[in-house]
């Protein structure tokens, strides 16, 4: 296991600098009118590459701890379940639009895994359609698909 968690680390870790780099290279990162269609992706690569370099350390750890690979019973259902939201997210992505079908995903898997009440999830998933509105579609202005419902 912390052969597989170093590999793991080293590959997120050059994908998430090339990412960056990617970024820088290919996209502008400050535009007239404020950050560039580079400045997130940068800094979105920068911290996965620093999150890859805190796992690389943790698995230096002579306590590090062994476990199964892969999940068994309501592990196992739990991860099949958000993978199966997930694609579904994906496949609709179009149809519901990046905000609305954002605020879905995020109130179903804080209803599956978190068990919360509904006015937590509700709470959640209108601050997340909200805030991916205000920072994409208003301040950065990156055209997101609005979906067939012509919504947001």
């Amino acid at each position: 296991m912390r052969n597989a968690d170093r590999v793991t680390a080293v590959l997120l870790f050059l994908i998430s600098v090339a990412f960056a780099a990617g970024a820088l290279k290919n996209y502008q990162w400050w535009g007239p009118g404020g950050p560039g269609s580079a400045f997130l992706p940068f800094w979105l690569g920068l911290v996965m590459a620093l999150l890859a370099i805190g796992m690389f350390a943790k698995t230096l750890k002579k306590d590090y701890p062994v476990a199964d690979w892969w999940p068994r019973g309501q592990g196992l259902k739990d991860m099949l379940v958000v993978l199966a939201a997930t694609v579904v997210f994906v496949a609709l992505f179009n149809v519901l639009g990046m905000v609305i079908g954002t605020a879905l995903f995020l109130a179903f898997l804080i209803w599956y895994l978190g068990r919360h009440r509904w006015w937590v999830i509700i709470a959640v998933a209108l601050s997340a359609a909200l805030f991916n509105w205000l920072v994409f579609i208003r301040w950065l202005r990156v055209p997101f698909p609005e979906g067939k419902l012509w919504i947001f």
